[in-house]
């Protein structure tokens, strides 16, 4: 090891360390404490901190809160035509087809601009990038109301779907690139957190929003004719006539939601135009005032990164298959006559369980910054085991029960969509000084080309379903070798930074 003192610059030694962040500094280290030092509390007297000036301020709760109206907004858009799908198909005359093309232009307009909006949140920052998300989603929503006549207005809802899902590379890369402007690192995961559920939170909503205001009731002819007390009313009036009546009143009751949320997107818009800033006057903390990457240069130095490469792997393939999952959940369930209603409910449950699971989680987090790798592997461990149960249970080789299959799916699916946040924290860790902007949005991108290829699988001919309970079990089996692989690199950089440290 050699030193050169110099009483005009700090003592550099020629050997490499690795700080607490996982960041190699390129054989170099100094006296000076290293950023994560300080924000974990290692580094305590105030003449030994750099000279940045840093703040906290109150508004970053309310700049917080309206992000989380923005993504809400954008996911309970995107799962407009799910939930109704049964009242859209009588009100237009659409195919289950028809319905699911919808749903799947979100994810298609995500691939084709996630590059764009990595490089407008890196190069000119969240108000950009979250006006103009606010932008697309209102003009998309007002698209959508234009007619309610067929054959045009699977046109305009295709458009709008297309124009919402624009959007999704902010609704669901961003959350770190927030935190890391506004808030502390003690707060991060846990406000990573909350944006990230918020998310989540729009799709529940959307479940319980638009069965509202668009009800699927049950065949009037068919409840009429069980009926005793209005049989002359069966043979009075026309079956066509009857279907008629009933698609108008599904396409008033579609046009009212839609209405309705189009005027919802028209408040956050104005919401954001008003008072959205990029970022706080001063930095939260020294990492948030460190300068990153250009764009050009993260995206070389990302793709170099074999860790982030393990990170992202095990977040995309388990994610990617969970996100897809509730589009499958009924099919899985059914031949154990659980509804489709049930199977809606089980669903429900999952996102509520994800979203309390997923803020205990990203506290822990925050308290035991070192232990994010180890509190992966227990909720891996944990879905994987109730993954197990669950597939168990439906292939009938342990007695089943109503309830053990609604624990089974709740919590495996629960534990899985807890680890969203501490991936998107723990990869930003790893990439650092990359942009968190360009990093979480590859991440995502990984997500969803998981989530198109499983749905896609779906469609080949005679690929059966069989395999289709399996699939989150599987996921969760192959991502753990990365899991344990980045555990014993986390133990083993520790090893050494605290022999190196002994050293010096």
């Amino acid at each position: 090891m050699v030193a050169f003192n110099n009483k005009d610059s700090p003592r550099i030694i020629l050997k490499s360390l690795v700080n607490q962040n996982g960041h190699i500094n390129n054989g170099f280290s100094t006296d000076v404490p290293t950023v994560s030092q300080i924000e974990n509390g290692l580094i305590t007297k105030d003449e030994d901190l750099p000279g940045e000036e840093t703040q906290v301020y109150k508004r970053r709760w309310y700049i917080l809160f309206v992000y989380c109206l923005l993504t809400l907004t954008q996911a309970m858009l995107w799962n407009t035509w799910g939930p109704i799908a049964a009242s859209s198909h009588k009100a237009f005359g659409w195919s289950d087809g028809d319905t699911a093309l919808l749903t799947d232009l979100g994810p298609i307009a995500f691939l084709l601009v996630v590059f764009l909006f990595s490089w407008i949140v890196d190069e000119k920052g969240l108000r950009w990038a979250c006006v103009l998300t606010a932008l697309v989603m209102m003009l998309g929503a007002g698209v959508r109301c234009i007619t309610d006549k067929s054959p045009y207005v699977k046109i305009t809802a295709g458009i709008g779907q297309f124009l919402n899902g624009i959007g999704t590379p902010v609704s669901m890369g961003v959350p770190p690139v927030l935190s890391a402007a506004w808030f502390p690192a003690n707060q991060r995961t846990l406000s990573t957190a909350i944006a990230t559920v918020a998310n989540m939170a729009g799709i529940g909503l959307s479940f319980v929003i638009g069965p509202f205001m668009v009800p699927d009731e049950n065949n009037v002819t068919r409840n009429i004719e069980n009926n005793t007390f209005k049989a002359a009313e069966v043979v009075l009036r026309n079956t066509t006539s009857l279907n008629e009546e009933t698609g108008l009143k599904k396409r008033r009751q579609i046009m009212n939601l839609l209405y309705t949320e189009c005027g919802w997107t028209v408040g956050i818009f104005l919401l954001l135009l008003i008072y959205f800033p990029a970022k706080p006057y001063k930095p939260p903390s020294l990492s948030a005032s460190t300068d990153r990457l250009n764009f050009v240069k993260g995206c070389k130095q990302l793709l170099r990164n074999g860790v982030f490469w393990v990170i992202a792997c095990s977040y995309g393939i388990s994610v990617g298959v969970l996100g897809a999952w509730p589009g499958v959940l009924e099919i899985v369930l059914k031949p154990h006559d659980i509804s489709e209603n049930e199977a809606g409910l089980i669903g429900m449950y999952s996102v509520v369980a994800g979203i309390l699971l997923s803020l205990v989680v990203a506290k822990c987090s925050d308290v035991f910054s070192k232990r994010k790798k180890t509190i992966l592997l227990a909720l891996y461990m944990t879905s994987g085991a109730f993954a197990l149960w669950m597939n168990l249970l439906l292939a009938r080789a342990i007695p089943d029960s109503y309830v053990s299959i609604h624990i089974s799916c709740v919590v495996g699916a629960a534990s899985l969509t807890a680890t969203t946040p501490v991936y998107f924290e723990m990869a930003c860790e790893t990439t650092y000084p990359v942009a968190e902007g360009i990093t979480n949005f590859v991440l995502t991108l990984v997500n969803n080309v998981v989530s198109v290829a499983f749905l896609a699988v779906q469609t080949i001919p005679s690929v059966g379903t069989s395999w289709e309970g399996w699939s989150l079990f599987g996921a969760v089996i192959m991502c753990l070798p990365g899991l344990i692989f980045l555990k014993e690199r986390t133990n083993r950089l520790n090893v050494d930074e605290k022999e190196n440290c002994n050293a010096q």
